[in-house]
């Protein structure tokens, strides 16, 4: 797979470092990801270096560096968001903490439509930024290529030097032309076609049969959703199906009727699968539990428990068994996976004892490297029905993380007069209770901006979401009440806990949603739809239901999804005729600022 002609990428620790290697292999070119401390002549031996973002500040004491000499090297080099700021930096331009930060779309005005790589672009194109420091000052040599409101030197080049900055980020879906100038990039490394998924899955074969000898097998943790199913079947394919069991736990905080689909649906594919039921242990370690992160570690602690349990129990010995992982790279990158990056959220797959056992060998992930749409892509390779590739994604810890336990806090007085929503007609409140967010690739634990109904026009909605997200620091997300032109009295907290009671309530809720995303035809529009329970009511002992729908490719950012608002209409109808909800919520946050997941 390696050629002469490929390109690194070296990781400052953002978020969409493997997605900048993942976009350009989707290009035809293969990639490497390097850190930012290897010696010269390493960088020197590829065909063009990208340096990624991250959540540093360049100006700042122990910002991630590069060795001396390294700008001075003939290799094309683009630098993306913290990698912009450090070519800025370090070739004499000046880089600032910025007063207005941007997360979210942009629109970016081509200025000079003759560069290497603006070529092909439109004068006018939506690009996606995620950043809180700018540039104020370029190098000599350096030219603007193109500008967006917010940041004057949003895309700068030295032509003759091949070397190029951008603050926005290209890789994500949401830059709708970013492919066009990666593309750019990699024609102007004149890096060859030397990467596909079909030689990807040939590789890994043969990787997977080396690192699995014969003697040993594969337990592994099955949930149901699409990457442990294809994990399963890369195993089988390259072990042989007697040497793969599947394990599927029981957590409590399963879907409606989920484990019985499970059991009739991956039975039909061939699964060896076991269920293993949990859920009084999980209900009684995180009925008071609230705090994300804590949640998570305590989810991923018990599940190797049960999976200790079940294989003592079926007397699966360590000796010739491994444990397996359906984990993904936004799994391993989000917490905190490489040198620089900064962890948004413990995923289940990643507690201090599955590290451990990953560092010891004992662990196998066949789908590490890849994102959601090469998982389903491979998917297809290896014959798994279409209607299981196409299932929304569902989180490892299942509905612990859609129950917001969250106590009670003072929201913060803000002023929003200052922006342009005032003027619109729309009223904001703020819930008493916090979420999970992403800003500038470092997490974020904050409060949530609620508007009143004040439009039917999606666009309108959108605009006041990231003017509140980008200009109000103490907001990471933002959602709107369906329904409720104008807020009359204020919110009710009622204390929820991670049982089974307030998980039925939840389970409820998620089987109307989604029986309506299907009875309406919508669910493949949908990339995930978390329906979230929220201890905020309009009433006293009741509680929230906020509606998460996404559009996505690869999870690392995502758009809200724009619901027809009689369908809108039809869920909170259902919704808000279960005795225990009181309030619908619909949230319009991108991610960035604000994760998919509310925790």
């Amino acid at each position: 797979m390696k050629s002469d002609k490929k390109i690194a990428v070296v990781d400052f620790g953002g978020q969409y470092a493997h997605l900048i290697a993942s976009r350009i292999r989707r290009l035809g070119a293969y990639t490497e990801i390097l850190s930012n401390e290897e010696p010269l002549s390493v960088y020197e031996s590829y065909a063009g270096i990208i340096l990624s973002g991250g959540p540093s500040s360049v100006y700042e004491a122990g910002a991630p560096l590069l060795p001396d000499g390294f700008f001075k090297t003939s290799v094309p080099i683009l630098g993306i968001c913290y990698g912009h700021q450090l070519l800025m930096k370090a070739l004499g331009g000046e880089v600032v903490s910025s007063n207005s930060k941007e997360y979210g779309p942009a629109i970016l005005e081509i200025q000079n439509p003759n560069s290497f790589l603006s070529k092909s672009l439109s004068p006018k194109t939506k690009v996606w930024m995620s950043h809180g420091d700018e540039v104020v000052r370029m190098p000599d040599g350096f030219q603007i290529v193109a500008s967006s409101d917010n940041c004057r030197y949003a895309f700068v080049s030295n032509e003759s030097k091949k070397q190029f900055g951008i603050q926005f980020h290209p890789e994500v879906t949401h830059s709708e032309e970013g492919e066009v100038l990666l593309r750019n990039f990699v024609n102007l490394c004149n890096a060859g076609s030397s990467w596909s998924i079909s030689q990807f899955l040939e590789e890994q074969i043969s990787e997977l049969q080396k690192k699995v000898p014969v003697g040993k097998n594969v337990f592994l943790l099955v949930s149901g959703g699409v990457d442990s199913s294809v994990a399963y079947l890369l195993l089988a394919k390259a072990l042989g199906k007697d040497r793969v069991k599947g394990l599927l736990v029981d957590t409590g905080f399963m879907r409606k009727n989920e484990v019985k689909d499970l059991m009739d649906n991956l039975h039909h594919v061939g699964f060896d699968l076991t269920i293993w039921d949990e859920s009084e242990i999980f209900y009684q370690h995180l009925k008071s539990e609230f705090e994300p992160e804590r949640k998570r570690r305590i989810v991923g602690d018990l599940f190797l428990e049960a999976q200790s349990k079940a294989t003592d129990s079926l007397g699966l010995d360590s000796e010739h068994w491994l444990l397996g992982q359906g984990t993904i790279y936004p799994d391993t990158i989000e917490s905190g996976g490489t040198k620089h990056s900064h962890k948004i959220k413990t995923h289940h797959n990643r507690v201090p004892q599955i590290e451990k056992l990953i560092e010891e060998g004992k662990i196998i992930e066949p789908i590490a490297d890849l994102y959601k749409d090469e998982v389903r892509e491979l998917g297809r390779l290896l014959g798994l029905p279409e209607r299981w590739i196409e299932r929304h994604p569902f989180p490892g810890p299942g509905l612990v993380v859609r129950m917001i336990a969250s106590p009670e806090t003072k929201p913060p007085v803000i002023d929003f007069s200052d922006l342009a929503l005032s003027k619109k007609n729309a009223e904001v409140k703020i819930l008493p209770i916090l979420s999970v967010g992403v800003q500038g690739d470092q997490r974020s634990y904050a409060h949530c901006a609620v508007l009143n109904d004040f439009s039917t026009n999606w666009n309108e909605l959108d605009e006041c979401a990231v003017e509140i997200t980008n200009f109000k620091k103490e907001i990471n997300r933002v959602v709107f009440a369906p329904g409720i032109s104008q807020f009359n009295g204020s919110f009710h907290y009622t204390k929820l806990k991670l049982d089974k009671e307030h998980s039925d309530i939840l389970r409820e809720a998620d089987a109307i949603v989604n029986r309506i995303l299907y009875e309406e035809s919508i669910h493949t529009s949908i990339w995930q739809m978390p329906v979230v329970l929220v201890p905020v009511g309009l009433r006293a002992n009741s509680y929230g239901v906020v509606l998460r729908p996404v559009e996505s490719t690869e999870a690392m950012t995502a758009n809200f999804y724009a619901m027809d608002r009689k369908i809108l209409e039809r869920i909170t109808k259902e919704l808000l005729a279960l005795p225990q909800i009181s309030l619908v919520l619909y949230d319009l946050t991108h991610k960035p600022p604000g994760t998919i997941e509310w925790e």
